[in-house]
């Protein structure tokens, strides 16, 4: 009874162990094969950009002649030419002075709001909550005429205005990471005499920094990548940005495609770039400013 037992609970083991081992061998198995179907899935997806890449270092004939491969002669006059055009530095001007403004408005706003909690203040949360659901394409003719009748249209000044618009979203994102804040140190600071402004600056800057590295990565991608403002509000060529600046490099009887190349690649590599040092602190901006407590 016992030996018959006993080659029972052997045979069941024996049998549990082969399972496992067909198991994992499957596990394994389907795992290779997704690998092997995400890097073919990622190469063809890399195709395109291997091609815009590459044919940045050539000349027009050698693009013409060998559009895939590596360029026989290699040449950065494209990178060159690209960098000595208006067109980055402008992009680079409003994307840093609109940026900086929107953010500080909107912490300050958020600020208010926390700090002073009243019929004014809900009030006004309602009305930029409002602001906020507007589509912006609505806005565009009343805001022409506005920037017209104040002499900014077809200017940096007036483009970085119309930026401003975005403090909204600034303030929506930094508003609900505040709620999250020990006001204790806060009311601390006021019981020790320190003012609003010192307060907002010593204490509150330093603690809402995750969200504030989340909303400018956000405003920075939309700024510099922005084609509809720009377009309106801009007419001279000299003023254009980088975008306005690849839209326009297509000419309508030929087209030097290794500066129009070049140029998208410089109007895709900032943003990607600071999007790739700063994505931990998106996260964490963005997780934390969802958890109270």
């Amino acid at each position: 009874m016992n030996k018959a037992t006993s080659s029972n609970n052997v045979h069941v083991d024996s049998t549990q162990k082969t399972n496992r081992l067909t198991l994992s061998r499957r596990k394994s198995i389907i795992s290779g094969v997704t690998s092997v179907v995400m890097i073919a899935i990622a190469l063809i997806c890399a195709i395109p950009l291997w091609y815009i890449i590459i044919n940045t270092f050539k000349t027009i004939p050698d693009m013409a002649s060998h559009p895939l491969a590596l360029p026989e002669h290699w040449t950065f006059a494209n990178y060159t030419n690209a960098f000595t055009t208006r067109s980055l530095w402008n992009t680079l001007i409003v994307t840093v002075f609109g940026v900086l403004i929107e953010v500080i408005v909107g912490a300050l706003a958020a600020y208010g709001m926390i700090l002073r909690k009243s019929t004014f203040t809900a009030v006004i949360g309602t009305i930029l909550m409002v602001a906020f659901v507007v589509p912006a394409q609505s806005t565009l003719i009343p805001l022409y005429r506005m920037e017209a009748q104040a002499g900014l249209v077809n200017t940096l000044t007036g483009l970085v205005i119309i930026y401003l618009g975005g403090s909204v979203f600034c303030y929506f994102l930094i508003v609900g990471y505040m709620r999250s804040l020990p006001f204790e140190l806060i009311e601390a600071a006021r019981i020790d005499g320190a003012g609003a402004l010192r307060i907002f600056w010593n204490i509150v800057m330093p603690l809402i920094r995750p969200i504030l590295i989340t909303v400018v990565v956000f405003q920075t991608m939309s700024t510099w990548n922005d084609f509809m403002n720009a377009n309106v509000f801009l007419s001279s060529s000299n003023l254009r940005t980088i975008v306005l600046q690849v839209y326009n490099a297509v000419g309508q009887f030929s087209t030097d495609w290794p500066s129009f190349m070049t140029i998208t690649v410089l109007s895709l590599l900032p943003v990607f770039v600071f999007f790739i040092f700063c994505q931990k602190w998106i996260v964490s901006g963005l997780v934390a400013g969802s958890v109270k407590g």
